[in-house]
């Protein structure tokens, strides 16, 4: 089932997601639903808190970069409990990141380009490993949004001063995208 998107301006985007236990009700049906929402809104990272969730749960589909990076070309993968538990700072990358519980905004986001990780596999086995890249990108935002964090918040003062009309126009309502979303009602 295709679920509808939270925009900016919902609460749970802002809460500190709870960790999932091995008997999780629908856990599969979650995982499942989030990838067709995913792929429906044309995104490459989702995290639960934006279908409403407030759980540790992500799910990253890269297979749309296959072409040109072939190392993602049938990478598909849930992240339950997943936390950044280190960083490498020695080398950062600036780079244009949009969050599909942002519509219309885009803005450059430095972050470190490898990063440790520990996480659960859709089979509750766990894994502890370094990631580096693209993929590393794509899991500092998604994880982000299980701290109830944002890629705006990475901004410096200016450039969330030259963004708030569109924050703002999102608080109330105004979103216009090719998803379905669940906006704030004031």
């Amino acid at each position: 089932m295709i679920l509808p998107i939270y925009t900016y301006g919902q609460p749970v985007l802002r809460k500190l997601a709870e960790d999932i236990t091995p008997d999780y009700s629908d856990l599969k049906q979650i995982i499942k639903d989030m990838f067709e929402s995913l792929t429906a809104s044309d995104g490459v990272g989702l995290a639960a808190p934006q279908i409403g969730k407030a759980i540790r749960l992500v799910v990253i589909d890269l297979t749309v970069l296959g072409d040109e990076f072939p190392e993602y070309k049938e990478f598909k993968k849930a992240y339950i409990n997943a936390r950044i538990v280190d960083t490498d700072d020695s080398e950062t990358k600036s780079m244009e990141e949009g969050c599909l519980s942002l519509p219309g905004i885009h803005e450059n986001v430095t972050r470190p380009t490898r990063i440790h990780v520990t996480y659960l596999d859709e089979e509750m086995q766990p894994h502890d490993e370094w990631v580096e890249g693209y993929l590393a990108r794509v899991m500092q935002h998604e994880f982000d949004h299980l701290d109830g964090k944002m890629f705006i918040d990475h901004l410096s003062p200016l450039r969330k001063q030259l963004i708030k009309g569109k924050l703002k126009a999102m608080l109330q309502g105004k979103v216009r995208c090719s998803y379905r979303v669940k906006v704030v009602r004031k």
